[in-house]
Parts: structure tokens; C-alpha cells; sequence
């Protein structure tokens, strides 16, 4: 290469690295999503205890050595009990917001192309479901059909399909008026095949940033019905219901509360942070204003 020759331009994907190592966000984020999940799959080979195993002679021991987060009022371990938690949290979100993405992005994508009464009907019923709180609709559909996991995760997914149908929608009614989609039409191509090709692929950069949005969500859901008594049931732990059988026990040990409290907070603040840095480095006009 001759010295006045211009250096060989770095490839797309290390320029993107280089931005994703830059946003503190986005570390921090996919640092702290990288340990509740390294957590959770550990938990499938290993844990402290056995969780099935009650020792009441150690119920609601203070942190020490054997137990680094304390034993509840059975005498379980803590920690073992908040990484099989991770483990049915996790799982909960990501069934939930794979339902939901499924569902509502065909949805929204659809209305897109068709537009018209076909479009309105199905914009009608989003509202309808926007309607009623997602704990809310979550907690009538788990009474309606009875407490547990898979009603848990069916209730959540509902939820979710409405609010990828909206995403999905807006970003593919940006996309369909550019001149490569003319383009396309003009040759000839069909609006399916149009969606397929064109449109899905330039709208995955906003429904990965609303997937990990709905994910953090979903975990809060999951939570909050299992508090209610409405998610996993025993002898399956769980972090909300882990919560509610707590808060009896706040004065004489309050572990009990602290530990799987924090879980769900730093597991949705990993979650959040992760999608505000995904949405930076995603997002087109952030990366024109950096």
C-alpha cells in the first residue's frame, strides 16, 4: 500500500462494537442481564441447597457462611431459592413476549399493507385491550382459568400482542411510502412479499428494543401475579410470591423481603438499561446526532 493510499474502512460490525463497548448503558445493562441469566441456567445443574429439602431448625437464619442470603421460615435457602426464581422468571418473559411478538407483529404488519377498514377494526380492538391495565387483565384472565405458570404466561403474552401489533405497524407505515418500496411495487411484487423482504427486515431494530422493553415487563408481571398467589405455584419459588410470604416477617427478618426484592429490581434495571442502549445504537437519527 503507497503512503498516499487511504486506509482500508473498518467493517460495519467492528464500528458497531466499537459503539456498543462506548454506551454505558448498554454494558451495564447486558452485564447485569448476562449474570441473572448465567444464574438462572446454572441453577438447572446446581444450587446450595435443595430447595424441596426444609430444615426447620434453621428457619429465618441471618446471613452467614453456610446460607450468604439467609434461610426463609422454612428453613430453605435464599439464594437457592432466588436463582430457581431467575430460572421461572425468565422463562415466564420469554414464552410471554415470544407470544406476543408472534402474534402482534404478523398483526401490525398486516394492517400496514391493507390499510383501510382492515387496518381501523384491528387499531379498534388495541385500544379495546390498552383499555384494562396489563396486571389487570393478567389477574381475570389467571382467576378465570386458575392460578399457575402457563396461565401466567398466556396472560402476559395477551397483553403483548397489542403492544408488538402498535409497533410493528407504526414502524412498517414509515417504511411503506420510501422509493425502493415504489420500486418494489412497481416490479410487481405483492405486499406479503414486500413485508417479507422490505419491510420486517427494517423494522427488527425497533421490535428488538420493544422485545427487551416487554421483557423487563413481563418479569414485573410475572411477579406481581405470583405475589397475588395467581403465577408459579408452590413448591416451584418464585420472586413475588417469595415477596408476599415476606411480608408478615418484615420486623423479625427482613431478608426475607430485601434479597428477592433487589432481584427483581436489578434484573429490570439490567433489562432497561439494555434496551435504552440498544435504542441508541439502533435508533438512526441517535446515531446521526452522535
Amino acid at each position: 500500500m503507497t503512503p498516499d493510499a487511504p486506509a482500508p474502512e473498518a467493517p460495519p460490525e467492528r464500528h458497531f462494537l466499537q459503539a456498543a463497548l462506548a454506551n454505558r448503558s448498554f454494558v451495564i445493562g447486558l452485564v447485569i442481564t448476562a449474570i441473572v441469566a448465567a444464574m438462572a441456567l446454572l441453577s438447572f445443574v446446581w444450587t446450595p441447597y435443595d430447595i424441596t429439602h426444609l430444615v426447620v431448625a434453621d428457619r429465618m437464619k441471618d446471613l452467614s457462611i453456610a446460607h450468604p442470603l439467609g434461610t426463609d421460615h422454612l428453613g430453605r435457602d435464599i439464594l437457592s431459592m432466588i436463582m430457581i426464581g431467575a430460572r421461572n422468571s425468565i422463562a415466564v418473559a420469554i414464552v410471554a413476549v415470544g407470544i406476543g411478538m408472534g402474534l402482534g407483529v404478523p398483526l401490525g404488519t398486516w394492517a400496514a399493507a391493507r390499510g383501510g377498514l382492515v387496518d381501523e377494526i384491528l387499531m379498534r380492538f388495541n385500544d379495546l385491550v390498552f383499555a384494562f391495565p396489563a396486571l389487570l387483565s393478567a389477574i381475570m384472565i389467571t382467576a378465570i382459568f386458575g392460578p399457575g405458570a402457563i396461565n401466567a404466561i398466556i396472560a402476559i403474552g395477551i397483553f403483548n400482542v397489542p403492544v408488538f401489533a402498535r409497533v410493528a405497524r407504526a414502524g412498517a407505515l414509515s417504511i411503506w411510502p420510501r422509493e425502493f418500496i415504489l420500486a418494489a411495487r412497481a416490479a410487481g411484487k405483492s405486499k406479503t412479499l414486500i413485508t417479507i423482504e422490505h419491510i420486517l427486515p427494517n423494522i427488527v431494530a425497533l421490535l428488538l428494543v420493544q422485545g427487551t422493553i416487554q421483557f423487563a415487563l413481563g418479569i414485573l408481571a410475572e411477579a406481581g401475579l405470583s405475589y397475588l398467589g395467581l403465577g408459579a405455584q408452590p413448591p416451584m419459588p418464585s420472586w413475588g410470591r417469595m415477596l408476599f410470604e415476606a411480608q408478615t416477617r418484615m420486623m423479625i427478618a427482613p431478608h426475607l423481603a430485601i434479597f428477592p426484592g433487589l432481584a427483581i429490581v436489578i434484573t429490570v434495571l439490567g433489562l432497561n438499561l439494555l434496551g435504552d442502549g440498544l435504542r441508541d445504537l439502533l435508533d438512526p437519527r441517535l446515531r446521526r446526532e452522535r
